[in-house]
């Protein structure tokens, strides 16, 4: 049986498409075991007991700003005084990004002293350090535009809580009379740290990498019974030059039982839960930002069993239930799962800024049942688990304060196999590696521009040497695309520069100028020359498919169209217009365009300066040759384009169909 080409195409199409999802469907599977150890998590008797429980609060990206928005100053003051006074945790994780750091017009940025002092008056104020244990860590922001961790202008070091002691990466652990809990930041921060936005992905060097397996080991060797990782950046925005990820070390500790983060900002709101659960059996939780939306974490550790809440500031009361622990949530390795089944009790824990009047809960659709109040936030009602053994069930809590102030969750679990699904979304950001997605997708879009072209090119140089026949196409929309893009592989004044500038951007600098203020810095996809230092590519790559796509694609295509109408005027199948109007619409596109590409270097401006702006083949020099190459297409001689006659000459045409 004779295959076609097209055929051979078709299955190799299906083929590598069928591979591609079969490894994203491996990357994002929550149902992988963990391999640190076959030891079977600790077993508790839950009943109505105070004991082995310990809760917590997180905050993240609070953006404290000098410029926009003074109420996540006052209302982040309200946080520190109103809701930690209520809630009492153990500890306040605040996971970074604790100022801003932009300028005025939100283009530049920079650290500023003034929001770092708001910062620390807050705290002083609140007294909140006497209150709890506030454990910061820096972000991005909190690193913008600084040379070095030893810099005067890293001010985290004088005007955090933890940065005094812990400039970077630190352990902090907590004891109870029956568990100790060891809280590990992690300090992913670029060093140096260039201004934005070439400072979005975090890197750990093999120094910070050995420092956080000394903390993890530090943690085991002070007897801890578990470890909560915490940080600003998901794991998916960490690159390691080390070979084993920062998942893979969380991973090779038993103790560990999730990791907190935020920097996402839960996608400007479009994913407010952005949760997994990691391949080594720990969650991985992205907390939303309180810049725009208020958001804090209550967490526990009952029994055990880790749980935790979302709320929204100021939106009392707050309802979190630890027995039984919501079933999305579950993490079979590092939870002994017969410990809520064998439980006597479901374990309640309700916060509001009143006195708490009354907490029921019921099962599914039964009659509902009080709870008694055991102690601080702690309420219980007895159960039979039993009962609720097969299957996924919904548990409601409600809860009334004396102010008359109610609030009602629900939430679904199972005491058997019974597994809930993360959001696909939330699993593939938080589950890859973002480095990665963007250097793919990088390179796909460079070989989207360079081989269609070439492709065309060598067609046509066949095509001369009648090797393959002339192009015969029937339907009518891919023949006016392939003519175009043929047409335009022909002009070598057009052809060279585009392929060039595409290649270019793989290869050569993007960018020459102040990085870091006072500091020369180079820029290119694969990284970045700071001072003495080297930083890995990575959000370099989402720029320069941005380019790509925002620009040198439009412009090609822009091109292929009007060196078609040149094609057709040498042919004379049409007549040049003289109108005006026609002629500022035929050119309103590239215009536009240009337009476009203007705003974005005057961006860059204001974001590097004038130095990186006029050493900017990325984006000013882009201008130049778009410009350049558009007057070619205006002024370009006949000759150039009597090749494509070979190919594409309608009288050519006529004659062979003649004969």
């Amino acid at each position: 049986m004779k295959i076609s080409m097209s055929t051979i195409a078709f299955l190799s199409f299906i083929l590598m498409l069928s591979i591609f999802v079969a490894k994203i469907t491996n990357l994002i599977a929550t149902d992988v075991e963990s391999n640190v150890d076959t030891v079977k998590p600790k077993y508790y008797d839950i009943d109505d007991s105070p004991d082995h429980l310990m809760w917590f609060l997180q905050i993240s990206d609070i953006h404290i700003s000098i410029f926009k928005d003074y109420s996540r100053i006052t209302e982040f003051k309200e946080f520190c005084d109103i809701t930690v006074k209520t809630i009492k945790p153990v500890v306040v994780l605040a996971s970074g990004d604790l100022t801003d750091a932009k300028t005025k017009d939100a283009m530049g940025s920079k650290q500023s002293l003034e929001e770092w002092q708001h910062y620390e008056r807050v705290l002083k104020e609140t007294a909140v350090t006497k209150k709890t244990t506030w454990l910061d860590t820096r972000g991005n922001h909190d690193n913008f535009n600084i040379i070095s961790i030893n810099s005067p202008e890293n001010y985290y070091k004088n005007y955090s809580v933890q940065g005094k002691k812990h400039p970077r990466s630190y352990l902090h652990q907590i004891s109870t009379s029956n568990e100790k809990f060891s809280f590990i930041a992690i300090d992913a921060c670029l060093e140096p740290g260039p201004r934005r936005p070439f400072n979005f992905i975090g890197f750990l060097d093999h120094q910070e990498i050995n420092n956080i397996k000394k903390l993890a080991q530090e943690s085991r060797r002070l007897n801890s019974d578990y470890i909560i990782w915490f940080g600003h950046y998901p794991t998916s925005s960490i690159l390691t030059n080390d070979t084993k990820s920062v998942r893979n070390i969380m991973g090779d500790y038993r103790e560990g039982m999730v990791y907190l983060c935020g920097h996402y900002h839960t996608l400007g709101g479009t994913l407010p839960e952005m949760y997994t659960i990691q391949h080594a059996g720990f969650l991985e939780l992205e907390l939303g930002d309180w810049k725009d939306n208020r958001m804090y974490r209550v967490a526990a550790i009952d029994h055990g069993q880790f749980s935790f809440i979302d709320a929204k500031h100021g939106d009392w009361p707050v309802i979190l239930i630890t027995n039984p622990k919501h079933a999305l949530y579950k993490m079979p390795t590092k939870e002994n799962l017969d410990s809520i089944i064998k439980s006597t009790h479901i374990r309640v824990l309700a916060f509001s800024t009143a006195p708490i009047k009354t907490v029921k809960v019921k099962i599914n659709n039964e009659a509902w049942i009080y709870c008694d109040h055991i102690k601080g936030p702690l309420y219980t009602a007895k159960w039979n688990a039993t009962l609720y053994k097969n299957g996924l069930q919904v548990i409601h809590a409600q809860v009334v304060d004396e102010y008359g102030k109610e609030k009602e969750i629900m939430q679904p679990f199972a005491l058997d196999k019974t597994r809930l699904s993360f959001k696909v979304l939330s699993r593939f950001i938080l589950m890859s590696n973002a480095t990665t997605v963007f250097e793919v997708s990088y390179i796909i879009m460079v070989l989207l521009n360079i081989i269609p072209l070439c492709v065309f090119r060598l067609c046509h140089k066949l095509c001369e040497l009648k090797k393959i026949k002339r192009p015969r196409i029937r339907i009518k929309i891919i023949k006016w695309f392939v003519k175009k893009f043929w047409i335009l592989s022909t002009v070598d004044r057009l052809f060279y520069p585009l392929i060039f500038y595409a290649v270019y951007l793989t290869v050569g600098p993007w960018a020459i100028g102040e990085i870091i203020d006072d500091q020369i810095g180079v820029v290119f996809a694969w990284g970045m020359f700071i001072k003495d230092s080297y930083l890995p590519g990575s959000f370099t790559y989402a720029y320069g498919f941005y380019q790509l796509l925002s620009f040198h694609m439009p412009l090609t295509f822009l091109l292929a169209y009007m060196i078609d109408r040149r094609f057709e005027e040498f042919e004379k199948t049409s007549r040049k217009s003289s109108n005006i109007f026609y002629i500022f619409c035929i050119n309103l596109p590239f215009l536009l365009l240009i337009m476009m590409q203007t705003s974005m270097t005057y961006f860059f401006w204001l974001a590097y300066g004038t130095l990186a702006t006029i050493l900017c083949p990325l984006r000013t020099w882009s201008i130049i040759l778009a410009l350049v190459l558009w007057y070619q297409v205006y002024r370009l001689p006949n000759h150039c384009l009597r090749s494509a006659t070979f190919a594409w000459s309608t009288s050519r045409e006529s004659s062979v169909n003649k004969k």
